[in-house]
């Protein structure tokens, strides 16, 4: 059976009021600047690379959090517009497919495919 646009729109929202509230938890679980924390039996330096550690996982997953949610909110966005489905940058539609798995996908297979050639290619360290 396939899914209906409407059922996408709900995961859609679903989705959203998922990844605002671990935003909210993510932010609300960081420690307090200058909070005090017992000393480390290993001295100062290495308590301060460990909470750096925390910190920088804490935001690396606040980055993709902020990501999604983008990418989610452009879906509800094409969804106002009536453009959902559509892929941004060939205008083809979509696979429902895909976005059966991927709800919030803005592009169809090929032009996916095409980016992430792309973007493979400007990376290759030489």
């Amino acid at each position: 059976m396939a899914v209906t646009f409407e059922e996408l729109r709900q995961r859609l929202k679903d989705e959203r009021e998922k990844l605002v509230r671990q935003l909210e938890q993510n932010r609300a679980s960081a420690p307090a600047v200058g909070e005090a924390k017992e000393g480390s039996p290993y001295g100062k330096k290495e308590e301060g690379a460990s909470e750096a550690f925390e910190l920088e996982k804490r935001l690396a997953l606040e980055k993709r959090l902020m990501g999604t949610l983008a990418e989610v909110e452009h879906a509800l966005q094409k969804f106002e517009e009536g453009t959902y489905g559509v892929c941004d940058t060939c205008g083809q539609l979509v696979e429902i497919e895909r976005l059966e798995v991927l709800p919030q996908a803005n592009l169809c297979l090929n032009c996916k495919a095409l980016q992430s050639k792309n973007a493979k290619g400007k990376f290759t360290g030489r």
